[in-house]
């Protein structure tokens, strides 16, 4: 950013090198007095020698303070020294040359202005004095010279007048000027910043933004809407760059209504464009493009807030009556005309109690976006627990789970939530994972996958559609009309929580699964 007041320099030092060329151009017409072939029309000088002299001498400092002004330093120096050179110039070359008195005289105003315009007042005062003590100092030499010329000492002493009347307004001029010069830089730099900062809002926002003409040329885009529309290079009408959206502009302008429905641009983009008029009688247009995924992630972040909301709502009334069943079940395990079978389903209610509070309070902790608390366990031994557990409340001809792999494998995992991530895979793998008429052949298999602990939950069934596969850990999808479309969702958050992925992966046989990558429990142990 420019330092305050360069400009007022620049017009200052630009002002002080046209004053040199005036400068040259006052000894020039001397000189042409003098020696030039107009010498005939004015009267002799009273001292032709010290006119020659002086014009000659008066031309080659001229020349010199032109050349100084141009390396464009010491300001207040050069003034002044050209100041005096001027008042000492003239004086002499009123001396030597009566007849011309007033002219040069007068041209010395100008120089006394330059200097009040360009300097302080006191500076511009001190050379309005220095000119009007010259004048009336030379009066008074010719006064007392031989050649002295009629000249009334009224006109020295108007001289004098008007040198500090030309330095007091041209000193106040020039505060005006360099004023308003200083207020217009600060305007225009605060212009320029606020253009600056526009321009970054416009480019950083999400929403696309295209200034379209009158011919359907862009005129200017920002950097949502070239990844929206694609790089534009050379290019630069819209027809050419998404043909769609230059239709939809052209019904626009001429219906003056806009069309409401998603259309695609980019080859995988798909946008709802808004239009506006950036005048009101012009023909240029703002396109606003907004992305619609980015639209149904908000709307899906809005309805998962108002989900935690209620879940913490809904789960007071789920653990109230689960609190009866679970002492009721209690109660009756303790009594004695409690067979063995009859005591066997009751410990399958307590567990099933217990595992459903588990889930409830792994939903409260996904809204809450509480931390995992990961636990050191042998996920070997956890995977059998839990398919033991799903057996026991398989119906009969569902199908069948069992657990292969390492016989062993430690892992650093909450267990409440790889409870539920499992509940959530193997369910899914029930329902979906296998062909009509045909039991559900479901394998939790255990392995390690570059050093870390992995679980895959394969099934026999026809596996899942490539177009809907970016979709599927989407919350609020499903494929089922009895589904949530919350199980994946949460199942993935809950690996989140605990540093873990959760994917759907080809194997190499050809076959697919879900699959459950935890971190490695040694990096989590001390050195």
């Amino acid at each position: 950013m420019p330092a305050p007041n360069t400009g007022i320099a620049e017009a200052q030092y630009r002002d002080l090198y046209f004053y040199s060329l005036y400068r040259v151009l006052e000894a020039g017409l001397l000189a042409l007095l003098l020696f030039g072939p107009i010498r005939e029309l004015v009267p002799q000088p009273a001292l032709p020698l010290l006119a020659k002299a002086t014009s000659v001498g008066y031309l080659i400092a001229s020349a010199a303070l032109l050349f100084w002004g141009l390396r464009m330093r010491a300001l207040r120096a050069q003034v002044l020294v050209g100041l005096v050179i001027d008042v000492v110039a003239g004086t002499l070359a009123i001396h030597a040359l009566p007849p011309a008195a007033s002219g040069i005289a007068l041209m010395l105003v100008f120089n006394v202005a330059a200097t009040a315009l360009l300097l302080p007042l006191r500076h511009g005062l001190a050379a309005g004095a220095l000119a009007g003590a010259a004048m009336v100092g030379e009066y008074v030499w010719s006064t007392l010279t031989v050649y002295r010329f009629d000249r009334p000492l009224a006109e020295p002493l108007m001289f004098a007048v008007s040198f500090l009347s030309i330095a007091m307004l041209s000193y106040l001029l020039g505060r005006q000027i360099r004023e308003s010069q200083a207020l217009a830089e600060r305007r225009g730099g605060e212009l320029a910043d606020m253009a600056a900062i526009n321009e970054l809002i416009i480019r950083r926002m999400r929403t696309g933004v295209l200034l379209v003409d009158g011919d359907g040329g862009i005129r200017l885009a920002n950097e949502a809407a070239l990844l929206l529309v694609g790089d534009m290079g050379r290019n630069r009408r819209l027809a050419d760059m998404a043909p769609p959206l230059a239709e939809r502009l052209r019904e626009w302008r001429a219906t003056g209504k806009s069309d409401d429905t998603p259309l695609r641009v980019g080859g995988d983009h798909e946008v709802l464009p808004r239009f506006a008029r950036l005048l009101a009688h012009g023909d240029s247009a703002l396109v606003f493009l907004d992305d619609t995924s980015l639209v149904s992630r908000r709307a899906e972040s809005l309805t998962l807030s108002a989900l935690g909301r209620f879940s913490a709502s809904l789960a007071h009334e789920i653990r109230n009556p689960l609190a009866a069943i679970n002492y009721a079940t209690q109660l009756l395990q303790e009594s004695n005309g409690i067979g063995a079978d009859d005591q066997r389903l009751l410990q399958i209610i307590h567990a099933q109690c217990q595992r459903t509070n588990g889930i409830v309070e792994s939903v409260l902790g996904l809204a809450r976006r509480e931390r995992a608390s990961a636990e050191h366990l042998d996920l070997a031994a956890f995977a059998r627990r839990f398919v033991d557990d799903h057996r026991q409340v398989l119906p009969d001809g569902a199908g069948r789970i069992e657990v292969t792999g390492q016989p062993r494998l430690p892992a650093l995992v909450d267990p409440r939530h790889l409870q539920q991530v499992l509940t959530v895979l193997v369910q899914n793998a029930l329902v979906h994972g296998h062909y009509p008429g045909d039991p559900a052949d479901i394998v939790v298999d255990l392995h390690v996958s570059a050093g870390r602990p992995t679980v895959d939950v394969r099934d026999q069934g026809p596996g899942i559609a490539q177009e809907l596969r970016d979709r599927l850990f989407r919350p609020f999808f499903t494929t089922s009309e009895h589904g949530t479309g919350l199980g994946l969702y949460i199942a993935r958050e809950l690996c989140r929580a605990n540093e873990a992925t959760l994917d759907y992966v080809e194997l190499a046989d050809g076959g697919h699964c879900f699959r459950i990558v935890l971190p490695d429990p040694r990096a989590m142990l001390p050195a």
